[in-house]
């Protein structure tokens, strides 16, 4: 007679370790626990940032007389005041607030999308998660925009004590302050586009499988809802983002 006995069990709410812990199944439950690394990684980023910050002198005139120089960290408002296609025209932090409008926008359509989940309405994941995915390809293509009239400069340039003008950005020196700022600025919106990037590709990856009905034969949409944790922690990393280089 064997001493060993194996059990089985049709219990969804049983896996590998027991009973799922908070309600939540494996999967989930791995994606909490990168998402909250990967805070803890921005979180390291953009405190870096802040020290940084410190450190320089800030700019203590007038709005109307500021110029750009090496000597004090820059006005945000006066780096990003372009828009595409208004050139010339000074219209500060619009084209960025209208980034992060996109970005909470495609965050409002992923929650219908895993709503229409719930409810198994397979056309309504797929109708959502499409305005989801156009959200973060107009994101990145704005990021890009962004990128290019901030590697180019201005048609002034800012003149260095040598007498020199230099022209845009890279990670050396920039005609908007200090090397510090730009190197920042690449790297921190660099890595947050990257996972802007990863999640479109998820997105795309859920969405091929909504349509061809792989989703639907699981006879549950819960991949939605873990690509949609991904997708809310972007979002949400943006609006840290946005307030330490855009508003602060």
């Amino acid at each position: 007679m064997s001493d060993s006995i194996t059990l089985k069990s049709n219990n969804k709410n049983l896996w590998g370790g027991g009973v799922e812990p908070f309600k939540a199944s494996y999967g989930k439950l791995m994606m909490w626990f990168f998402l909250i690394s990967d805070a803890f990684t921005f979180s390291a980023f953009l405190i870096a940032y802040g020290v940084i910050r410190l450190k320089h002198p800030a700019y203590e005139g007038t709005l109307s007389d500021f110029t750009f120089s090496q000597s004090y960290w820059p006005v945000p408002e006066k780096v990003f005041e372009a828009f595409p296609f208004f050139h010339g025209v000074e219209l500060p932090l619009v084209f960025v607030g209208l980034m992060t409008f996109i970005l909470i926008l495609s965050s409002v359509t992923m929650v219908l999308a895993v709503e229409a989940g719930h409810r198994m309405d397979r056309k309504g994941v797929e109708k959502w998660m499409l305005w989801t995915i156009v959200g973060g390809f107009t994101f990145l293509g704005c990021q890009a925009w962004e990128w290019s009239h901030f590697i180019h400069g201005t048609d002034a340039g800012s003149r260095l004590l040598d007498g020199s003008i230099i022209y845009g950005a890279n990670l050396e020196l920039n005609q908007y302050g200090p090397p510090d700022f730009a190197a920042f600025f690449f790297f921190i919106t660099g890595f947050h586009g990257f996972h802007v990037f990863s999640g479109v590709a998820l997105n795309f990856l859920i969405f091929y499988q909504a349509t061809v009905g792989i989703l639907e034969k699981r006879g549950h949409y819960e991949m939605v809802e873990k690509v949609g944790l991904y997708w809310h922690f972007v979002d949400l990393v943006w609006v840290f983002v946005f307030t330490f280089f855009y508003l602060v």
